[in-house]
Order: C-alpha cells, then structure tokens, then sequence
C-alpha cells in the first residue's frame, strides 16, 4: 500500500484536476496515484467546502429512509388489519338472520 499523500499535495492534485488542463486520468498518473484516488480527493474537497452530504450525513440518511420505508409498510399493514377486523367484527351480518332491532343496527342508524 502506498504511503499517504500529504494534505497539500492533495489539494495541489484537485486544484489541478479542476483545472481540466488534461484528463483526470492524465493527472493522477503524471502524479503516481489512481483515478479513483484523485476522484475520492476531489469528492471530498467537496464536501469540506460545504457541498454535498458528509460521511454522518450521508449514513444519517440512508438510516431515515429505511426507518420511513419500514413505518410505511407497518402503516399499510395496521390500515389493512383495521380494515379487516372492522368488516368481520362491526358491521352486522344481514343475510344471517339478523334482528332489525339490534343495538348495534340501532347504533349504526343514530
């Protein structure tokens, strides 16, 4: 593994890749690191400069959206059961013979 690059080495390589002088491919051999090296750089001294999410930020989101996803299903299964337990447990059965005076018929009129 190569030894790590000094932070103002780092900088120098992303002014210059945002330069667009020459390829960020071009750059990061001319300086001896790979592409995908250059790009981490370049996406990070993006998200110093206050653009785009932090690592916090970014792992904050991705745990929200999965705890919405996980609440919208719980929500569509609790409309679900409600819905099913209001049909089979309210609502009186008229073709069972049923009283036309029942209290729930009376309650359900009012």
């Amino acid at each position: 593994m190569p030894a790590p690059k000094s932070p103002e080495f780092r900088q120098r390589a992303v002014e210059l890749a945002r330069l667009r002088e020459k390829p960020i491919a071009q750059i990061a051999k001319d300086l001896s690191i790979s592409e995908s090296c250059l790009r981490r750089w370049m996406d990070q001294a993006d998200i110093d400069a206050g653009h785009g999410l932090t690592k916090d930020e970014r792992a904050e989101l991705v745990r929200l959206r999965r705890e919405t996803r996980v609440q919208a299903m719980e929500i569509e299964i609790l409309k679900r059961a409600s819905a099913y337990f209001a049909r089979e447990n309210v609502l009186p059965k008229w073709g069972s013979g049923s009283s036309t005076n029942s209290p729930l018929r009376a309650c359900l009129w009012r």
